[in-house]
């Protein structure tokens, strides 16, 4: 299949360029705004990139294809005696080229919209073009007039694409790390990984926590992980080498869980990333990596997250400020590229009430446009799994 990008001042001078070039063919997936023009970075103007990909047209080959068997028979007409005869093999062959014909999905409106939806979820093209893709494969054009079922079948195979992490703590103490980028909220997500783990609560017994923090470069960070673990009464160490990081490790061998937050760095970084992964070294090779990445990242900026950080070889996701958007597509299409599951999902600023364990239904009811039976993906995937929520 072709697929194209198209750049324009307008959108509808994009469309007329598609027009010209592909005419009806032509199926937009995506639409985002770009700068395009000037010098040097300079006097750049606001414009559009459209990217779809080209329908292939199979009817209008058939229709030739027919045209070309109709001239060799009639060709091969030597008498008045054998027009019937003709006449019976051009009707079997348009009945055969009819049949030939793959049945239209294309044009459905219930594939249509389902595709704006898919789109205005910030869906990536490729995992809209899977979706797509699967109704296809798995709905008859008679079924796709039953739209309700079509678009509870599309959340169900998205909620089928979206991994959960389970944890463990077979062996203690526990050692958590907590990485990503900067500006995604890691520090007061250790804080309430603290809370909800060492503070007691709904009968169940609180673990022995410590927080540790090598960021002690940002201003105010050492400060406030700090001012939670005073609130909380959970110790707090801060270092700064891979020594200082071995020492303060084997004295707090006792304990069930330790929570290392660390510096944000940008995944263009490499020096530095390398700098923090020599220096997490120290905690051997049980440590678990939590990737922490903000709900409203787009796909391409994540997928480049996801990609740089592989040298700390993480187990699973946090993903916080999930109640900043409406629109988990990038989000979701990221992971399941990458085949990557989520731990936690944080929605808020408060500690320790806005964390709880991921679940499938809680991504789910921030699509867009969907509709969503919060009980019936819950009986699907939440209970399946044996999610639950923590700090609740």
């Amino acid at each position: 299949m072709q697929y194209f990008t198209e750049t324009a001042y307008t959108h509808t001078e994009a469309l007329k360029n598609l027009k010209m070039k592909y005419g009806d063919r032509a199926k937009v997936l995506t639409h985002r705004s770009v700068r395009l023009g000037g010098f040097m970075g300079l006097f750049t103007r606001e414009g559009v990139e459209l990217t779809g990909y080209i329908s292939q047209d199979l009817r209008s080959g058939g229709v030739k294809d027919l045209e070309e068997e109709k001239k060799k028979i009639l060709s091969t007409v030597k008498s008045d005696q054998t027009i019937q005869l003709v006449l019976k093999e051009v009707q079997e062959i348009k009945q055969r080229m009819a049949s030939e014909v793959p049945v239209d999905h294309e044009q459905h409106k219930t594939i249509a919209r389902i595709e704006d939806l898919l789109i205005r979820n910030d869906f990536s093209v490729r995992y809209t073009r899977e979706i797509l893709s699967r109704i296809k494969r798995e709905f008859s054009l008679e079924a796709l007039d039953n739209y309700d079922e079509v678009q509870d079948r599309v959340v169900d195979w998205i909620g089928e694409g979206i991994r959960l992490y389970n944890e463990s703590f077979a062996v203690t103490p526990k050692i958590v790390v907590l990485v990503g980028p900067t500006g995604v909220g890691k520090t007061t997500t250790v804080a309430k990984l603290a809370a909800i783990h060492g503070i007691s609560g709904n009968g169940v017994r609180p673990k022995s926590v410590r927080m540790i923090t090598i960021d002690n470069y940002r201003i105010g960070a050492r400060q406030q992980i700090e001012t939670y673990g005073d609130i909380m009464n959970i110790p707090v160490a801060c270092v700064e080498t891979f020594h200082d990081l071995k020492k303060q490790l084997a004295l707090y061998q006792d304990v069930d869980l330790i929570l290392i937050d660390t510096i944000g760095k940008s995944p263009k970084d490499y020096m530095k990333l390398a700098e923090m992964r020599e220096l997490l070294d120290a905690c051997g090779s049980g440590v678990q990596m939590y990737l922490t990445v903000s709900a409203t990242t787009k796909t391409a900026d994540l997928l480049e997250i996801l990609q740089q950080f592989e040298p700390f070889k993480y187990e699973a996701l946090v993903v916080t400020k999930l109640d900043e958007t409406m629109h988990i597509g990038s989000l979701v299409s990221a992971l399941w590229e990458r085949n990557r599951p989520i731990a936690y999902i944080t929605d808020g600023q408060v500690v320790p009430q806005d964390i709880s364990r991921a679940c499938v239904t809680d991504l789910l009811m921030h699509l867009d446009g969907f509709r969503v039976n919060q009980e019936a993906v819950s009986a699907a995937f939440d209970r399946k799994s044996g999610a639950a929520t923590a700090g609740r």
